[in-house]
């Protein structure tokens, strides 16, 4: 029996209002997404990816079409979905440990085991030892790692990344997307990355897709392979098939096409 999406994204499209009258943002979107894989969504500035990312974590309603998670229709926040922005959104004025269990506490889910479990997220990658630090006393990337363990420590079905690493300078960028890969992988968590990095996108998917300019419609799928002896992002930039994929995206991407 073939196997049901984790995520079913059916037939979205939105139109939102501007000065200049109204905007069609995502045109008749559709996608099927399955437990454990880890998607990137590529497009043109502007086509709408951030617009899908926040419908499928019903933080906005779209204007037709539905979306589903684990058969169930999207019809605002859940807890099934973890987020994380841009920016690492840390509060300044709470040591790590008070954010990294936020999500618990907004979610009245401080329980034993769900402390434990956030315990248990530090120890493993590697910041139990900063726990009563401060945000303003890590690095960038130990940021994103926290504010990553601070996602998964409410135990989220999909998580959605959105720009997640883009407020890092490039070497650091390409550590903490390492870092953030396993750990999601080692969790056995569904992801779905939106991202302008388009190295990033198939270095870390093993489903890449591409959204036409506005209205943001599919206009491909493509299913990476690499064979590549390390698995990581920074590995696999090294497979063979890294360049065939990039340029046939890259093509894609033209704007004037």
């Amino acid at each position: 029996m073939k196997a049901r999406p984790i995520v079913a994204i059916n037939n979205i499209s939105m139109k939102y209002q501007s000065t200049e009258g109204e905007v069609a943002a995502l045109k008749n979107v559709s996608l099927d997404i399955f437990q454990g894989e880890f998607v990137s969504i590529v497009g043109p500035s502007g086509c709408g990816k951030s617009t899908l990312l926040n419908i499928i974590a019903g933080l906005i309603a779209p204007s037709s079409g539905e979306v589903l998670i684990k058969d169930k229709k999207v019809s605002g926040p859940t807890i099934m979905v973890g987020y994380m922005p841009q920016t690492d959104q840390l509060f300044g004025w709470r040591n790590i440990w008070k954010n990294v269990v936020l999500g618990l506490e907004i979610q009245n889910k401080k329980t034993e085991a769900n402390i434990n479990f956030a315990q248990k997220l530090l120890r493993d990658y590697g910041l139990i030892d900063f726990k009563h630090k401060y945000p303003s006393q890590l690095s960038g990337g130990m940021r994103q790692r926290v504010a990553l363990i601070r996602t998964l420590a409410t135990n989220p079905d999909i998580l959605l990344l959105d720009e997640a690493f883009s407020a890092l300078d490039y070497q650091t960028r390409l550590v903490v997307s390492d870092e953030v890969k396993q750990i999601i992988e080692k969790e056995n968590k569904t992801a779905i990355l939106v991202t302008h990095d388009l190295s990033e996108a198939i270095s870390m998917a093993n489903k890449v897709v591409v959204l036409s300019k506005r209205p943001g419609t599919v206009k491909n799928i493509y299913q990476i392979n690499l064979t590549c002896n390390s698995h990581t992002p920074l590995g696999c930039r090294e497979a063979p098939e890294f360049r065939e994929y990039f340029n046939k995206i890259w093509k894609e991407l033209d704007v004037h096409a």
